[in-house]
């Protein structure tokens, strides 16, 4: 049996999308945390994969692959982490790429919008902090007026400029939930609902996408992540038991000076969940001989 008391971080982010960190150091950000079991999940991009678990190999940290979709669902946007997956299926990469096609477009509305309220050069601004010119966010625009002053903090520019009905707000049709779950499980992975408690969703439209979810194949809800209280663990820890998903933990780190978690900091999985890692022990890219299942069990 494979334990909840595991520090699982399998959740967090690099430059390849909107960290700061390279996927390289990450890994050895995690190992100095007490991590014992490291997923990178890029936004909407695989392209980090293997830097990532080249590096966790090399300091003996265990690896499951990762990636964050971006989702669409009642006119929300809705996260879906996919882990364990074949980072090279070409279903995946192909769905991946017609994800992030939307993104530029979008990124150029946004300048425009922040332009029309005297906010010039917005959309250059925040290509200089993407290492991934496909993937531009609302992440690298607030960081770009904070570094010029105009804003103290992200926080501030995202209440200010970057959410709904604010200048730079500009929503996205990403992909479907079903095609979401599809490319990750066809790619011998595990689908998951992240940082659930982060929708807005009304209790009926929350039903809709747990119940949803479930019947295109998803397995597993983040229970324990890093904008959850700790009202909201035990939320959705109950959740997790009402419809048979397996629960995983993810800080959702990207950045030392921007992240209220840091990697490795959360809470343990309550015992009477299933842990994910426990549902794709054989997909764990183990560092040493002894092999995936032992390598985590204590």
């Amino acid at each position: 049996m494979v334990t909840t008391i595991l520090n699982a971080d399998l959740h967090c982010h690099s430059v390849v999308s909107d960290g700061t960190l390279t996927p390289e150091a990450l890994a050895e950000r995690a190992k100095a945390q007490g991590v014992e079991l490291w997923a990178l999940t890029d936004h909407d991009e695989v392209g980090g994969q293997h830097r990532a678990a080249t590096a966790a190999r090399a300091i003996g940290l265990h690896y499951l692959t990762g990636v964050e979709i971006s989702v669409t669902f009642v006119g929300q946007t809705v996260h879906i982490v996919g882990l364990g997956f074949d980072p090279d299926n070409t279903a995946l990469k192909a769905g991946l790429t017609q994800t992030r096609g939307g993104r530029n477009q979008r990124a150029m509305e946004m300048s425009d919008g922040l332009a029309r309220v005297g906010i010039k050069g917005a959309y250059e601004g925040a290509t200089q902090y993407a290492g991934n010119p496909e993937l531009v966010s609302r992440t690298h625009f607030a960081r770009f007026l904070v570094e010029t002053g105009i804003c103290r903090d992200t926080n501030e520019v995202f209440r200010k400029y970057l959410i709904e009905g604010k200048p730079g707000y500009v929503p996205h049709r990403w992909a479907s939930l079903k095609d979401a779950v599809g490319w990750i499980t066809d790619a011998g992975g595990a689908a998951i609902i992240a940082h659930p408690a982060r929708y807005k969703f009304s209790t009926n439209e929350e039903f809709a996408l747990f119940s949803e979810f479930k019947s295109h194949g998803g397995l597993g809800v983040e229970v324990v992540t890093g904008s959850h209280t700790a009202a909201e663990y035990l939320t959705y820890a109950d959740m997790a038991i009402e419809f048979g998903l397996a629960a995983s933990r993810g800080s959702d780190f990207h950045s030392p000076t921007e992240s209220h978690t840091e990697l490795g900091a959360l809470p343990y999985l309550a015992g009477s969940l299933q842990p994910v890692w426990e549902l794709l022990s054989h997909r764990i890219q183990a560092h040493s001989a002894p092999g995936p299942t032992s390598a985590v069990a204590h």
